[in-house]
């Protein structure tokens, strides 16, 4: 284990939330992190610190200016998540990140895992924080095989428990968790390997059965997928959008978006938008875009008289000044 947290000092010390260490940056690098590539996150944390560089200056802040500086990151809950994380320890914490297991939880925005990563990583403490990197290189490391993804969890918690707990002071916490998340994101890959690089490669049984890429066996829910065709339409008066802000109950709530209509779907029970009120229009560009089980073909059009077609909630509004669904942006850019 030496060999490879000597490896993960050498390179990736140089990350923003490892090189200036804090309690508050470890929690808002590890939301940052969940679902988004460390390449990504790297050009938005220190400009998201800057602008909120305290729990106090972020528990203070408009949810719009928060989701504004999360432009980029994607999966716009996450930033929510962190803003009302921010609040609660503001109010019931005096400011401070607990170091209690059952304190973090009770947070809202932060599950098991971010307790964990906040243990093990910001504290240094012994806890186990398993992400996607950890259970995948420890699994190939181990050779365990064919286990659901919760039967996963659960072994390497049990393990914890006994080996990994009684050498976790020797490694680091910290240590072992970065190391095994770096080394999860290089040369360990879910579909990608370099075995010969690997630090640990003596040691994994996967390497040596040669079969890493066939390790772990998860059990997934095979998952329905739909087609849908999507009208955006621009309608401007000057320099203002036609636009609306979207509840939550709808994809990216929060977000401003313009008025969106459904041409065609194979998912009858679609509600996130209404059926197109006119068939004719003159398209001025197209673009593909994914959310959950949709995959989205949106044509982009632009209507000056729309008002009477949609409802009380759409207003112009100073779109620079707003924060936009990224299909918004897209749209704006055919114009």
């Amino acid at each position: 284990m030496k060999k490879v947290i000597d490896w993960s000092l050498a390179e990736f010390s140089h990350l923003p939330w490892r090189k200036n260490r804090s309690l508050y940056n470890t929690l808002v690098s590890e939301i940052m992190l969940q679902q988004t590539t460390v390449g990504t996150v790297v050009n938005k944390f220190d400009p998201f610190i800057k602008k909120f560089p305290t729990i106090k200056k972020l528990a203070e802040a408009k949810e719009e200016d928060v989701l504004m500086a999360w432009e980029g990151l994607g999966y716009y809950r996450r930033a929510r998540n962190l803003h009302k994380a921010a609040q609660t320890i503001a109010q019931n914490f005096k400011g401070v990140i607990p170091k209690d297991f059952d304190q973090l939880i009770s947070i809202p925005g932060i599950g098991d895992y971010t307790a964990n990563a906040l243990l093990s990583i910001g504290h240094n403490e012994r806890a186990l924080a398993i992400d996607a990197n950890i259970e995948r290189v420890l699994a190939r490391y181990y050779g365990v095989e064919d286990k659901t993804a919760l039967q996963l969890k659960k072994y390497f918690k049990e393990e914890f428990k006994g080996n990994f707990l009684r050498r976790m002071n020797s490694w680091g916490p910290r240590s072992f968790h970065e190391a095994i998340m770096d080394l999860g994101r290089t040369y360990c890959q879910a579909k990608k390997v370099d075995c010969e690089s690997c630090p640990i490669k003596t040691g994994c049984v996967a390497r040596k059965n040669d079969n890493p890429l066939s390790i772990p066996k998860i059990i997934k829910k095979k998952d329905e997928n739909f087609e849908l065709i999507l009208l955006r339409v621009i309608s401007k008066k000057g320099k203002k959008l036609l636009a609306y802000k979207k509840d939550k109950s709808e994809w990216l709530s929060d977000q401003w978006e313009v008025p969106t209509f459904v041409l065609k779907t194979n998912d009858k029970s679609l509600k996130q938008y209404p059926k197109a009120p006119f068939k004719k229009y003159k398209e001025i560009g197209i673009f593909k875009s994914a959310i959950t089980k949709y995959k989205i073909q949106n044509i982009v059009v632009e209507v000056e008289d729309i008002d009477r077609f949609v409802d009380t909630r759409f207003r112009y509004i100073d779109s620079s000044k707003s924060h936009l669904s990224t299909a918004t942006k897209k749209a704006l850019k055919h114009l």
